[in-house]
């Protein structure tokens, strides 16, 4: 999955533009689209549109089945409730370890 910020540097070289100019074109600041394409923070949606629009590109998401079937809450607990104690541990250490890397 490619970042915010690689979208929106590539877009820019794609298009020839500095920093300076796509920060003109979007009414936001040269510090702001460094940031972000530091991925220093994390634009909201509503901003990477804005972005690509003032470069003549669109935003283009789509929604995709997962790994795993749609179970229930209720399966889910099941399961879960149904592990030792050290499994327990180990897959909430792998879902925060998940979570982590989907922040940055």
């Amino acid at each position: 999955m490619i970042s915010p910020g690689t979208l929106i540097r590539e877009a820019r070289a794609r298009h020839g533009l500095s920093q300076a100019a796509l920060a003109r074109r979007a009414s936001t600041t040269q510090k702001q689209i460094s940031r972000i394409e530091a991925d220093e923070i994390s634009p909201s949606v509503g901003t990477l549109v804005r972005l690509l629009l003032a470069m003549g590109e669109r935003l283009e998401l789509t929604a995709v089945p997962g790994p795993r079937d749609n179970r229930s809450d209720a399966e889910l607990r099941a399961d879960f409730e149904e592990l030792s104690a050290t499994d327990r541990i180990a897959q909430t250490s792998s879902l925060s370890r998940t979570l982590t890397g989907m922040s940055r």
